[in-house]
């Protein structure tokens, strides 16, 4: 599935990134360590605040508990401990959606924004890579939904989520780690297991190893997996910040 990736489009945030995939697109924003107020601080940590606006209309219950998974999420990426006493504000704005008006499954019409959550993670973990803020790792996650035949389908279309038995969300840190697993339908142990070994070789690099740790001077990686996409997103971002050392 095609991706689009811009890093800092907004001037007037810390960090900011806009990404777009599957049907969705999202923009993400953050500022911060700035002041908290006194009720939510942390004596040694930073607060994360995330807030998550739909594409049309206003948050809700879906958006509150999906904004709960990105914030349990990001407090395991960002260093919390270098900004005690502060805030670190993610803002992330839905820009697009994909149709389906005609769904008639009803898995998918309860679940629609399990599809979403990937996008929000990725436009996450992008405009973190833009600011100054230390990270402990970073992140790949990917959508993968099974047909009512057994079918794995990897980051699905708005039909193939339709008739899905079940989908499952997943996200793996750049050290290999299971941050993430959200899953809706009927599965059982067996399905769960290819779900899994599916996703981790979709996120994964093609080279063990930290990303923040790697050599900027590399040649971008050819490999299909989100790992490797956002590694090559990382190296060209290095390759830019160190141009006016050349010369």
């Amino acid at each position: 599935m095609t991706k689009d990736v811009t890093l800092s489009p907004l001037g007037r945030a810390d960090g900011s990134a806009s990404y777009a995939s599957n049907g969705y697109s999202v923009i993400a924003a953050v500022n911060g360590p700035v002041e908290v107020q006194r009720r939510d601080e942390i004596p040694e940590e930073s607060a994360i605040d995330v807030v998550l606006r739909p594409a049309n209309g206003v948050a809700g219950v879906r958006e509150r508990h999906l904004e709960s998974i990105i914030e349990k999420t990001l407090r395991q990426v960002i260093l919390v401990s270098a900004h005690p006493r502060t805030l670190i504000q993610i803002t992330l704005q839905v820009i697009a959606a994909p149709d389906d008006s005609n769904a008639s499954n009803p898995l998918h019409q309860s679940t629609s924004n399990l599809s979403l959550l990937p996008a929000l993670l990725q436009s996450s973990i992008l405009a973190l890579l833009s600011t100054s803020l230390p990270l402990t790792m970073t992140l790949t996650s990917t959508l993968v939904a099974v047909s009512q035949s057994g079918e794995l389908v990897l980051q699905p279309s708005v039909k193939a989520l339709q008739e899905a038995a079940s989908l499952h969300v997943l996200a793996f840190s750049s050290l290999g780690e299971l941050l993430v697993v959200e899953s809706e339908g009927a599965f059982d142990m067996a399905i769960w297991e290819q779900v899994y070994s599916r996703a981790e070789n979709h996120c994964r690099t093609s080279e063990a190893g930290n990303l923040a740790q790697m050599d900027i001077d590399m040649e971008p990686s050819r490999s299909d997996s989100l790992g490797d996409s956002l590694r090559s997103i990382i190296e060209e971002k290095a390759a830019k910040e160190h141009r006016w050392k050349e010369g």
